[in-house]
């Protein structure tokens, strides 16, 4: 399945509130993905078991090491309003406190403490591209990218030390690998049961 894109002519050149009026009011089906990039409203197809059982191993491996008040979630939004981004990663960190202050459907993208983005063969190029952009220049500290659809073969990418809207590459590697998270999370990342799609 490919994700469809939904360009709201009404959207060009109104300001945040609108775009996010108009991601509200978008009926999806159930279990689809609706964000912002770029300022574009998309709707994807729910993810795949494949995609889904590596962000259940990656949750299960976070919750043996993030401090109690913080959460781990699915379907959080996370807004970027400098890049007309509001995008639902795969799971974001961030302190519980964040959410219940914030209320309503999303966060600013900044209080995530780490972000994972798992690619679909749908929308990789926004996980890659758009989306690591809109995380760096929100200060999101860390970005977890884990692509199954690498061209090369499936391969985790951990980003941190955001500047602008650029991210430095702190390890780079292929399924099967571990991978280190540093501090606030200090994990060792087992990738060897990861499925391929």
């Amino acid at each position: 399945m490919s994700a469809l894109t939904v360009d709201h002519s009404t959207a060009s050149g109104h300001e945040w509130d609108d775009l996010v009026r108009i991601w509200q009011e978008t009926d999806a089906p159930e279990g689809c993905k609706v964000e912002i990039i770029e300022g574009i409203v998309t709707v994807a197809p729910p993810p795949s078991n494949a995609h889904n059982d590596i962000a259940d191993l990656v949750q299960r491996a976070l919750y043996e090491v993030i401090p109690r008040h913080w959460g781990i979630y699915q379907t959080l939004g996370t807004a970027v309003p400098s890049r007309d981004g509001l995008y639902i990663p795969d799971l974001a960190i961030a302190p519980r406190q964040v959410l219940r202050d914030e209320g309503g459907n999303f966060i600013p993208a900044a209080a995530a403490e780490l972000i994972v983005e798992i690619t679909s063969k749908s929308n990789a190029a926004h996980d890659r591209i758009k989306k690591a952009a809109g995380y760096a220049q929100a200060g999101v500290p860390l970005y977890l990218l884990i692509d199954g659809w690498a061209p090369g073969g499936p391969t985790i990418t951990l980003y941190g030390e955001p500047q602008g809207d650029v991210y430095r590459v702190l390890h780079a590697g292929k399924f099967g690998e571990l991978i280190a998270l540093p501090e606030p999370f200090a994990l060792e990342l087992d990738t060897g049961e990861f499925p391929e799609h």
